[in-house]
Formats: structure tokens, C-alpha cells, sequence
């Protein structure tokens, strides 16, 4: 397992416990406990009062993502989702009811506390037609073209191999299938030493992609239709306390800065398989 892959695990897995402890306050946020410097301006207003009303309280305190995957395209009765990172299950229990008894949402996750909690959030929502998968988000543990849509909030920028899970990410879904995540992207350059503080306070694991780069990414892996759309620009007096506390002059810093970090709905397409069409591709 790489470094950044434990750093995760063992980050995810403290929120998970912290979740579960009945006797600690609630910690939420993008990367959990507020010491990460996570809170409002990236997490807050991602969903609405009838999708999380009808949830685990445990799912709602355990939302760690950067925006609302589910709602960014129509998900059909009886489609198969996969949410890359599910944490602690709210995107899967949101997509199991728009897909319906007859359609199926998987969550994977490669932390065991985070998996057990999404189980039990499981039980207690009564969904049927979920299923959590231990395993990497870069070795997706499901075959070739099963899956019609993959969804994720905020867990790309988290991997040290990027290109992999875009790769697997392609390999599992179907013809024409969809790719629909919310992520952290950086928009345009940033200095190096700055751009590492800033997201440790996005995600307190670094790692996010300029948006072109992630363009050309998706591109590269074989998805066609590809759009990056930042919806949430962040500032710098929302990140202002933290990059103090990390020794950086933020007024000297915040022409460098200001609106270069956002969360963005990302989606791209599979295409559909060739038809075949002459001697050359048929027997």
C-alpha cells in the first residue's frame, strides 16, 4: 500500500470511529474533524432537507464530499451505480432509491471501519438493492462493462493514481455508460509550497488536479462528451486562519491565490461500441 493510500485509510478510518462514538461530538467536513481546518464554504448546503431527512442520521454525519453527485444527471430505474470512495454510504442510499428494486448501487471503499458504518446505515435505511465492496478505487473489484453509471464526491484527488482510476473507471462501465463525480480541481497556476497548504485545508490529503489536466485525463483514458464545471469557487479568507497557522503571509499571497480552488462537477461518457460495419470487422 502506498503512503498516501494508509494516510487515507487511517484519516477515514478515525472519522468512521468518531462517527460511530456516541460520547464525541459530530465531525464532519471534507476531511472530517475540524482541526483539518475543513468546514463550511466546501461541505455546506450539498443536500437538501428531503434527501438527508429520509437518511441514517449516521450517513449525514459522515458526508465527507465536496458536493452532490447523485444530482448531477437522472438516474434511471433499474441502472447499476457504482460511488468510487462511498464512505459512509449517503451517495449510495440516495442513488439506490432513484434506481429503484430493480437496479442496484454498490459503494467501494477500501477503509473496514467506514465499510462497517455504511453497512449499518444499510440496515437501518432498509435498502435491498445496495452493496458495499472493500477494495481500491484504482483496481475496481468488479467486471469489464457491469456498471451504467459511476458517481464520486471528492475521493479522485485523493489517489496517488489518478490515470488508474479512470482507467478501471472506464473498464467497468457499459457502452454509453456515464461518469458523474464531484471533485476539488485547481484552476490555473498556483506556487508550489502555497498550493500544498491549500489542500491539506480542502482535503487535508493533497493531491487535486488542475482542471485541464483532469480534461485531458478522461480524455487520455477513453471518455468522450468531457466537462469540468466548477460550481463552488473557493477564497482565501474562507482558508485565511489555516494558511496563517501554516506560516504564509495570506495577504501576500492572495493575488496568487484567490478563486484558483473549486469544487466541480465533472462528467464524461463511455462511447458506444462500433457496430460492425464492413469486411474489415467482421468474419
Amino acid at each position: 500500500m502506498s503512503d498516501i493510500q494508509q494516510a487515507v485509510r487511517d484519516k477515514y478510518g478515525a472519522i468512521a470511529a468518531a462517527v460511530n462514538d456516541s460520547s464525541a461530538p459530530a465531525q464532519t467536513g471534507c476531511c472530517g474533524p475540524t482541526a483539518c481546518g475543513c468546514g463550511d464554504p466546501i461541505t455546506g448546503n450539498l443536500y437538501s432537507e428531503a434527501e438527508t431527512s429520509a437518511l441514517p442520521a449516521n450517513a449525514v454525519a459522515a458526508s465527507l464530499g465536496c458536493g452532490n453527485p447523485t444530482a448531477l444527471l437522472a438516474l434511471e430505474p433499474g441502472q447499476v451505480v457504482l460511488d468510487l470512495g462511498s464512505g459512509g454510504g449517503i451517495d449510495v442510499l440516495l442513488s439506490a432509491k432513484r434506481v429503484g428494486p430493480q437496479g442496484k448501487a454498490y459503494g467501494l471503499d477500501m477503509t473496514d471501519e467506514m465499510l462497517a458504518l455504511a453497512r449499518e446505515n444499510q440496515r437501518q435505511a432498509g435498502a435491498t438493492n445496495v452493496e458495499f465492496l472493500k477494495g481500491t478505487i484504482e483496481a475496481i473489484p468488479l467486471p469489464d462493462q457491469s456498471v451504467d453509471v459511476i458517481i464520486s464526491n471528492c475521493v479522485i484527488n485523493l489517489s496517488g493514481d489518478k490515470d488508474a482510476v479512470l482507467r478501471e473507471a472506464f473498464r467497468v462501465l457499459k457502452p454509453g455508460g456515464r461518469f458523474a463525480v464531484s471533485d476539488v480541481v485547481v484552476r490555473g497556476e498556483v506556487p508550489a509550497d502555497v498550493r500544498r497548504n491549500v489542500e491539506l485545508w480542502v482535503g487535508c490529503i493533497a493531491g487535486a488536479l488542475r482542471d485541464t489536466e483532469y480534461v485531458d485525463k478522461l480524455r487520455a483514458a477513453g471518455f468522450t462528451d468531457v466537462e469540468v464545471e466548477p460550481w463552488r469557487i473557493y477564497k482565501i479568507d474562507d482558508a485565511r486562519a489555516f494558511l496563517s497557522d501554516a506560516g504564509i503571509d495570506v495577504d501576500r499571497v492572495a493575488p496568487l491565490v484567490e478563486d484558483k480552488f473549486a469544487s466541480a462537477f465533472v462528467r464524461a461518457r463511455k462511447p458506444q461500441a462500433k457496430s460492425c460495419c464492413g469486411p474489415d470487422c467482421c468474419a
